[in-house]
C-alpha cells in the first residue's frame, strides 16, 4: 500500500514546519526544562492558532473534526522540533472526553483545549504513572475506569529534562468511563507518541548527516568512511520501515485491528528512533554526551518516549495477543 498526503495535508505539514523553524524551539525547550514555561505556553497558543489542539475535537464542539492522519502530521513536527508540553496527553483526553457525554465539564474542556487556552495532562496507571507538566495543565487521572481530578504531588525526575513529571493522588471522582472509550483514547495516544518518536528520529538522523559532512579526521570527512555510511543507512532504513506502519495505523485505528496496528507501529518506531539516537551519539563522539550540545535534547527525549505509553515489550505482547487470538484454531 502506498501512502500519500493530500495537498491540504502537505500544506499543513509545511506550515507547521515553517512556524517551528522560526520559533527557536531549542531555547523554548531549555527554558521549559528549567521551569520557565512562558515561551512554551506562547508557542502552544501559536500552534493552537494553526489548529493543532483542535484537530480531534468535533466541529460541533468548536474543533476541526480532523482524522488521526492530521494528528500524525502534527506530532511528527512536534517531535522533529523538540516542542515541549503534554501534547500526547491532550490527545488522549480529547478523545476520551469526546466519547464521554456524561461528563459535566465536557464542553468546557473541549472549548478551552481547542482554543489553546488550556493544556490537559493526565496519569493513566500503571502505563502512565506520572502526569506530565501537571503544574501548568488541567490534570486528570484515569484509574480503574473512572475519570478523576487528582491531587498533584511531588515532581519526579525524568531522563528527559523537558518532561516535567509529577506524582498524583486519587482525588475526586468525576465520571465512570466505558472501557472501550478508554481503550480508544489509549490507542490514539500510542499513535501520537509514535509519530513524535518518528519526528525525533528524523531530526537525529538529519543532524548526524550534517555533522559527518563537516567533521574531518585524518584529512577526510568522517562521512566518507564506509562504517559511518552503513550505520546512517541502517537508521534511514529503520525509520523508512516505521513510517508506513504509523501511517497505516492512523487509517486503521478505529477498526478491529487498530490496537494491534498502533502497537506494531510503536515497537518499530521505538527501535528505529533509539537506533538513530545511538548512531547520532557515536558519530558525534564525546561532544554528544554534553548537556549543552543541542543533540542531547533529542537523545534524552527518544530515550524517555521509547518507554512512554507502554514499553516495546508491552506493545510486542499486544501484537502477539492479537495475532494468537485471530490465528486458525483460536476462533479467528
Amino acid at each position: 500500500m502506498r501512502f500519500e498526503l493530500t495537498a491540504e495535508q502537505q500544506d499543513f505539514a509545511a506550515t507547521l514546519d515553517k512556524l517551528l523553524l522560526a520559533a527557536d524551539t531549542v531555547a523554548v525547550a531549555r527554558a521549559w526544562a528549567e521551569g520557565d514555561t512562558a515561551a512554551g505556553l506562547a508557542l502552544w497558543r501559536r500552534l493552537a492558532d494553526q489548529g493543532v489542539t483542535a484537530l480531534l475535537i468535533s466541529e460541533e464542539a468548536g474543533g476541526l473534526g480532523a482524522s488521526p492522519v492530521e494528528l500524525v502530521i502534527a506530532m511528527e513536527a512536534i517531535g522533529r522540533h523538540g516542542v515541549p508540553g503534554p501534547w500526547v496527553e491532550t490527545s488522549f483526553m480529547t478523545r476520551l472526553v469526546e466519547g464521554t457525554p456524561d461528563l459535566d465539564s465536557r464542553d468546557e474542556v473541549q472549548a478551552s483545549v481547542a482554543a489553546g487556552e488550556e493544556l490537559v495532562s493526565l496519569a493513566f496507571p500503571p502505563l502512565v504513572p506520572f502526569a506530565l507538566d501537571a503544574d501548568v495543565s488541567r490534570t486528570m487521572l484515569v484509574e480503574d475506569g473512572t475519570l478523576r481530578v487528582p491531587t498533584v504531588e511531588d515532581p519526579v525526575t525524568s531522563i528527559d529534562p523537558t518532561r516535567r513529571l509529577f506524582a498524583v493522588g486519587s482525588g475526586r471522582a468525576l465520571v465512570d468511563v466505558p472501557a472501550d472509550h478508554v481503550d480508544a483514547a489509549f490507542d490514539l495516544a500510542v499513535l501520537a507518541v509514535s509519530a513524535q518518536l518518528l519526528g525525533a528520529g528524523e531530526r537525529l538522523l538529519a543532524d548526524s548527516v550534517t555533522y559527518v559532512k563537516q567533521r574531518k579526521q585524518f584529512g577526510r570527512e568522517i562521512g566518507s568512511y564506509q562504517a559511518i555510511k552503513h550505520q546512517l543507512a541502517d537508521v534511514r532504513i529503520a525509520l523508512d520501515f516505521a513510517r508506513p506502519l504509523i501511517q497505516g495505523a492512523a487509517l486503521t485505528i478505529s477498526g478491529t485491528d487498530g490496537s494491534r496496528d498502533v502497537s506494531a507501529a510503536k515497537v518499530a518506531v521505538s527501535d528505529a528512533a533509539y537506533r538513530a539516537s545511538r548512531v547520532a551519539l557515536q558519530v558525534h563522539g564525546a561532544i554528544g554526551y554534553t548537556q549543552e550540545f543541542d543533540l542531547s535534547l533529542w537523545i534524552t527525549k527518544v530515550r524517555a518516549l521509547v518507554g512512554a505509553w507502554g514499553t516495546p515489550a508491552y506493545h510486542r505482547g499486544r501484537v502477539l495477543d492479537a495475532l494468537v487470538s485471530t490465528s486458525p484454531g483460536n476462533g479467528g
